[in-house]
């Protein structure tokens, strides 16, 4: 799933060659960003795509050998003159007159170009990382020959066209582990590997054979732009030289931009400083229409907080605003904006919470782990891994946001990337900020091997070395749950036990149910209230906020015949939450469906046996009113398969039942031996909400 669809897609047709485009957002001026050598498609601009599309008008497209457009025969069919010849057609076919050109390495090549021959058609160039003839190339590179065989198969001796008849993956991993030397890149050199893979070694050689410029030309082309050119080069680039950077900017009277410690591929290690020097530079070369704006001296300020609480899962909103509630009480001025998304926004509008228009902008982190699950199966590791562009999207809206906006405090409850691109780009920081999570450490699933033990711990790497550089960027961490909550695992081999580095991290709030416990005197009583006959014996089935849990349902009524045949008076109350069709699931004799019910937990408190997914914040509603259930974790789902199950675990609470293994009649089963079942579990201590809003309200 994309965190941004095209408003339009189209192909046109030059010469036989078919090339497929992609138009996104509708502002001015038009951004064309350009392909590169055939050995990715237009995709890798796509932690680009949606900031830019939110304000300007956007134009993709595949280069000729790769993606959805043509791969013809030849190096005469890759020569920088048909990209550039490309680039004008695609203006043409999607009705373009005018445009900000933004090429990455090979693509500063026809960018150049066409500024340089079809000035009236380009506003301004943006290069990132250049690959051109000004300069020479590292030695190490060009003094591989590419045609002829050769017998080495170390470093640059893969980039030749016999290796890559020979393996092909093979340099493809090695070539983008030079383009992304950063540590941590795993997810850029993945993505990378996988996109080449879709064109040919074939292809790929005709293309790369066909990227030669004659140097007088090049220098001659660069002599005659005329528009504005912006030059963003890494100075660790160990594909193209930073020096061929500097050399075009001179050539073309432009601004170089240098990127320290960068590779050759900073739009996607460090997108969000690169969106933002584009941004800058197309209003530097368009102005945006005049706005009025308003400055309130700092002693006349309210009292203001931004809330970004994590839409994955409703049990963060129950939390968070029982925590609002409590930092009210501690400064009743204090005036709490939320950002954030559905099916969060379903809480705090029922609340009548503010939420912040620019939350508008964001894209669905939910929707985007749902395109990720399978029946009752989540990866959520890889999933929060597939979902870049989504969370690149969501920071810069914050970001955005922030600089507008002057704010006292920020609070994240499990908002991953205002934590994590703050720690990437520190300088953004203007303010306090305290964060918030109930689990520490990725960790990985068995049947992900060696590979992603070693993906999980580089993960985790990456945190720790962030908190240690820059320990300002949290004010205050807060660990929602108790140090016996951890789980004992390491964070990966050689790093810390996860408990131990918590423990020197974190402040802990306790857990914070959302809600006070319901007294056994006091059941019967809202047992009535809701509905519930004394005779009746209740169970609530439920999923949390996204549709992930939807198999789980249809399992569970389908269990509801055969239990209720063994219980008398079974009443079972199924809760689809917000994100599941009601209307699509079955209903039987004895067996209700609701859409979202804003007071679950009072339900929960009521019920004489739950049946849930299992997350975190249902399981411990149960545990905490002492209420017998049964939980089916998701398949793969790491955080439900270890820290939740450890948790409850300690509390004694809950009986685990694997969804895979389990049928119908298990399940019913199951459900007549725990209903109404007595519960010997751990107490969960009340107050969370209080504590966790004291130490957040030390900062305002």
């Amino acid at each position: 799933m994309r965190a941004c669809e095209p408003v339009t897609e189209g192909v046109v047709v030059r010469d036989g060659v078919t090339l497929h485009y992609e138009v996104y957002g509708a502002g001015s001026p038009t951004l064309v960003l350009l392909p590169t050598w055939s050995i990715i498609h237009s995709r890798h601009w796509k932690l680009q795509i949606p900031y830019l599309a939110r304000h300007y008008r956007v134009v993709t497209w595949d280069g000729r050998g790769c993606g959805r457009s043509s791969r013809p025969h030849g190096a005469q069919a890759y020569t920088p003159d048909q990209f550039a010849a490309d680039t004008v057609a695609v203006l043409d076919g999607t009705g373009t007159s005018q445009a900000v050109l933004v090429g990455l390495s090979a693509g500063a090549m026809w960018g150049v170009h066409v500024a340089a021959f079809q000035p009236d058609r380009v506003l301004g160039v943006v290069t990132i990382c250049p690959a051109m003839p000004l300069v020479p190339g590292h030695v190490e590179r060009t003094s591989v020959p590419f045609e002829e065989p050769i017998d080495g198969t170390d470093g640059w001796s893969k980039f030749n066209r016999h290796y890559w008849d020979r393996d092909y993956l093979g340099f493809l991993e090695f070539f983008f582990g030079r383009m992304f030397t950063e540590a941590h890149s795993t997810k850029a050199i993945e993505d990378g590997v996988g996109w080449g893979l879709e064109t040919d070694p074939a292809t790929l050689a005709d293309a790369t054979l066909g990227l030669t410029y004659d140097i007088d030309s090049f220098r001659t082309a660069c002599g005659q732009v005329r528009c504005p050119v912006l030059v963003v080069h890494g100075d660790g680039d160990a594909v193209c030289p930073h020096g061929g950077g500097a050399a075009l900017a001179a050539a073309t009277g432009g601004s170089l931009v240098t990127i320290a410690g960068a590779s050759h591929g900073p739009h996607v290690r460090d997108p969000v400083k690169i969106n933002r020097l584009l941004r800058d530079f197309v209003d530097s070369v368009v102005p945006p229409a005049p706005r009025g704006r308003t400055w309130t001296r700092a002693l006349r300020r309210p009292k203001r907080a931004l809330y970004v609480s994590s839409p994955i899962g409703l049990g963060h909103a129950r939390r968070d605003a029982a925590i609002a509630d409590e930092l009210r009480k501690l400064h009743p001025d204090l005036q709490i904006d939320w950002l954030a998304q559905h099916p969060v926004t379903t809480v705090l509008a029922a609340r009548g919470e503010r939420i912040h228009p620019a939350a508008a902008y964001l894209a669905s982190e939910s929707a985007a782990m749902e395109s990720e699950s399978a029946e009752h199966d989540l990866h959520a590791f890889q999933a929060i891994r597939r979902m870049d562009d989504t969370l690149v999207n969501n920071f810069m809206v914050f970001a955005d946001l922030v600089e507008d906006e002057p704010y006292d405090l920020w609070i994240g409850d499990e908002a991953w990337d205002i934590d994590y691109f703050l720690h990437e780009n520190p300088e953004l920081k203007n303010t306090a900020f305290a964060w918030m999570t109930d689990f520490v450490g990725w960790l990985p699933m068995p049947d992900g091997g060696e590979a992603e033990a070693r993906l999980t711990a580089d993960y985790n790497a990456e945190m720790i070395e962030q908190r240690a550089r820059f320990r300002r960027i949290r004010d205050r961490s807060i660990f929602v749950g108790d140090p016996d909550d951890i789980v004992p695992n390491r964070f990966g081999p050689d790093l810390p036990t996860i408990r131990s580095w918590t423990e020197a991290n974190f402040d802990f709030a306790g857990y914070v149910t959302g809600s006070d416990a319901v007294v056994a005197a006091d059941r019967e009583r809202l047992r009535a209230q809701l509905g519930y006959r004394p005779d009746e014996q209740v169970c609530l089935v439920t999923v949390g906020g996204t549709s992930v849990g939807e198999s789980l349902l249809r399992k569970v009524i389908n269990a509801h015949t055969d239990a209720a045949a063994r219980l008398d008076g079974l009443r079972t109350v199924v809760v689809a939450g917000p994100r599941i069709d009601v209307d699509a699931l079955p209903v039987h004799k004895g067996l209700e469906v609701h859409g979202y019910v804003p007071d679950l937990h009072r339900h929960l408190a009521a019920c004489d046996l739950a049946v849930v997914q299992g997350g975190l914040t249902t399981c411990m509603e149960l545990t905490a009113n002492r209420r017998p259930f049964l939980y089916f974790p998701l398949a793969n789902h790491f955080e439900q398969n270890f820290h939740v199950r450890h948790r409850l675990d300690r509390y004694g609470a809950g009986q685990m039942m694997d969804y895979r293994t389990s049928d119908p009649t298990d399940i019913a089963s199951a459900m007549v031996a725990e209903m109404g079942r007595p519960t010997d579990y751990r107490p969960v201590e009340a107050g969370g909400a209080a504590r966790a809003a004291a130490m957040i309200g030390e900062l305002l």
